[in-house]
């Protein structure tokens, strides 16, 4: 009897013993693997499915607004110009302003909607009435060019300073009124991009920043009587602005009240009255857009400009979305005048979509992965800020935002966006891509001469 020879219930023991002991490795491999796989430890995968979202946290419609019309920025001028303080005429009566054997002289305006003056200039003085010599003062005012040459004619026939057979009086408008403004605009600035690479992300990011913001200009201006309207300005400094941009204009009427002014508050260091920021008596806000289905009604007197005002044009601030996850992180402008859906979000950002989670920006040039390629990560969070700070995580599968437009929700501002795969892509990724490979060997020739063979692996 040999007593080395270990008994057979013994081998069998031990034969249980190292299956049991590979079956916990493999299980403990598998824990292991799947501890570091983010479809697994996805901290925010616990959210609010799109379809039982309430409204009340669904981003409103940027689209379905269209620019005013332009006419109601302008007013119309009356059929005839009546005089006022502040207005130029232009006079000669031979002999009395002017010399007989000298022509009068002649100004050519500047604007063709006037036509040339003769005489010497005479300001209408703030009492509405010219200070004439010999005849003293004239009231001039709320009259038209023809009214106010006939009372100067009856201001010299009447002292009998003239006969009324050898006179020779013209009048004329030398220089209308002007109403000065100051128009600021801010609406130049263009949104800075960061356009990115994320295909090179491994060895390096390469990045190109477009646009950026310009220089607010600021314009002086003097608005003849009649044409002191808003349209006119914003012509007069760079045209009428993109509405999507620049929403409305600003008016700021009067000026900066004294310190012994009562029911002010001092702000930055200045003084401004409450009561009238409230009322809105000094701050007068145009609507530049509207939606297409809305009837707006713009007062006249918001629109024609006063002596003082300042007219301001502010661009919307950039409004931006973040993504991360499987989309490349970075920060992304969201659009002024256009909805951006979540599936357009993932295309805009070079997001992987229907492709197997394929990188189309690579090294090696494949769009295609090997085998049977990989399953398409479907998993988006959207994190979306509530207006008490908080931030609420809607979870939208992208495969059925595809087949459904109501799961196709709208980005908005400060929207956090992080693609990632759920369980099953994960593990479907992981065992038939990583795990389970098959080798087959076939011999398709074999003869004393020579042997051919042929091998397969799947996936």
């Amino acid at each position: 009897m040999n007593l080395c020879t270990s008994p057979p219930h013994h081998s069998a023991r031990s034969a249980r013993h190292s299956v049991d002991a590979c079956r916990l490795a493999m299980v403990a491999l598998a824990v292991a693997s799947l501890a570091g796989c983010a479809a697994f430890t996805n901290p925010v995968a616990n959210g609010i499915p799109v379809r039982m979202v309430p409204d009340d946290l669904l981003a409103e419609s940027r689209e379905g607004y269209e620019p005013i019309n332009l006419a109601m920025l302008r007013t119309e001028p009356p059929k005839k110009f009546l005089l006022d303080a502040g207005d130029t005429l232009g006079i000669y009566i031979e002999g009395i302003i002017g010399d007989a054997s000298t022509p009068p002289p002649v100004n050519l305006p500047s604007s063709s909607d006037l036509p040339p003056a003769i005489g010497y200039p005479f300001p209408i003085r703030d009492d509405g009435a010219i200070s004439l010599p010999l005849a003293g003062s004239v009231h001039v005012a709320g009259m038209t060019i023809e009214e106010a040459e006939d009372a100067v004619i009856r201001a010299y026939l009447d002292k009998e300073i003239i006969r009324e057979e050898d006179f020779r009086i013209i009048v004329t408008l030398l220089r209308a009124r002007t109403v000065r403004v100051l128009v600021v605009r801010e609406d130049g600035r263009n949104p800075s991009l960061t356009i990115r690479n994320p295909g090179l992300r491994g060895i390096g990011s390469a990045s190109t920043t477009v646009g950026g913001e310009t220089s607010p200009t600021g314009d002086t201006l003097e608005l003849p009587i009649y044409e002191n309207d808003l349209l006119n300005a914003l012509t007069q400094t760079g045209g009428v602005p993109n509405s999507g941009i620049t929403p409305e204009a600003v008016i700021y009427r009067g000026y900066a009240p004294g310190e012994d002014l009562p029911n002010t508050v001092a702000v930055g260091g200045a003084t401004c009255p409450c009561d009238d920021l409230q009322s809105g008596k000094e701050v007068i806000r145009v609507p530049l857009r509207k939606r297409c289905d809305e009837r707006v009604s713009i007062p006249r007197e918001n629109i024609v400009l006063q002596d003082g005002d300042i007219v301001t044009l502010r661009a919307l601030e950039p409004e931006r979305f973040y993504t991360g996850g499987l989309l490349p992180a970075g920060e992304q402008v969201l659009p002024y005048d256009y909805d951006l859906t979540v599936i357009e979000a993932v295309l805009r950002t070079n997001g992987p979509l229907v492709n197997g989670g394929v990188n189309s920006s690579n090294l090696n040039g494949n769009i295609v992965g090997g085998g049977l390629g990989n399953p398409s990560p479907s998993q988006l969070t959207v994190l979306r800020s509530l207006p008490n700070g908080q931030r609420v995580n809607i979870t939208v599968n992208l495969n059925e935002a595809l087949r459904d437009s109501r799961m196709n929700i709208l980005v908005q501002t400060d929207d956090i966006l992080l693609l990632q795969e759920n369980r099953d892509e994960a593990l479907s990724r992981y065992f038939f891509n990583s795990v389970f490979r098959m080798d087959f060997f076939f011999r398709v020739l074999n003869r004393n001469d020579g042997q051919g063979s042929a091998s397969l692996v799947l996936p």
